[in-house]
């Protein structure tokens, strides 16, 4: 005869075990599917006199039609030299944004241009652009918007950071809304041309469905320990 008291440990250590890995489960989708905008360096320790890319890129976004980004930097460490837009999905590879072409002239814009406005000035690059006309489509999926190459001048923090509002395409009538996102933007400090660049202890990335799997997997083993535990009492 089952005894009730054991079969409800079980029935609880069972049900504890499950609620935990759907909610690790929900956490980790929800973490993978949000939009994030990073700022990627070549390298986190150039040398002075070398040059740094850093690419601005923008990942699992849904609904996109404008941007307005700006990257700042410490200008006594890094001088800008050039930007490369990769805006137009249908003419980059890993574009962002739809549009078949760009219009810097905000005068003469048609339906399915971009419209693209860059300022610049020290220690700062702001990029503002959007895709023209209803009957454009909205941008979705991950990409990269630009590429900024700089000159290394001194050594120190290159104080790199990221601000962006991303808008959505409006349903006619309506006005856009803003995209939530969060942001990943990497360290980079400036070392003298002879000096010895510190190793970074790398940590090891791995798929959300292994992640998933693995503590599954471990879940069930506790289960079955705990079932067994219980029948030997």
């Amino acid at each position: 005869m089952v005894n009730p008291i054991k079969l409800k440990f079980k029935i609880i250590a069972i049900l504890v075990c499950v609620f935990l890995s759907l909610c690790f489960i929900y956490s980790v989708s929800a973490q993978a599917s949000s939009t994030v905008m990073t700022a990627a360096a070549s390298t986190s320790q150039p040398a002075v006199g070398s040059t740094l890319t850093v690419t601005i890129k923008i990942s699992n976004v849904q609904n996109l039609a404008g941007i307005d980004t700006t990257l700042q930097w410490n200008s006594s460490v890094l001088s800008l030299s050039n930007a490369a837009l990769n805006l137009g999905a249908e003419s980059h590879s890993n574009g962002v944004l739809h549009g078949n072409k760009l219009n810097y002239d905000y005068n003469s814009l048609a339906t399915g241009d971009i419209y693209v406005n860059e300022t610049k000035v020290s220690g700062s690059y702001e990029l503002v652009a959007q895709s023209i006309g209803a009957s454009t489509p909205a941008f979705s999926g991950s990409g990269t918007i630009a590429t900024l190459t700089f000159n290394v001048m001194s050594t120190g923090s290159a104080g790199l950071s990221l601000q962006a509002d991303l808008a959505d395409h409006p349903v006619a009538g309506e006005n856009a809304n803003l995209i939530d996102h969060t942001y990943v933007v990497d360290s980079v400090n400036a070392v003298a041309t002879n000096a010895t660049p510190t190793p970074t202890n790398a940590v090891p990335e791995f798929p959300s469905v292994t992640i998933i799997t693995v503590f599954i997997a471990l879940a069930t083993v506790a289960i079955v320990l705990t079932v067994k535990k219980l029948n030997k009492k």
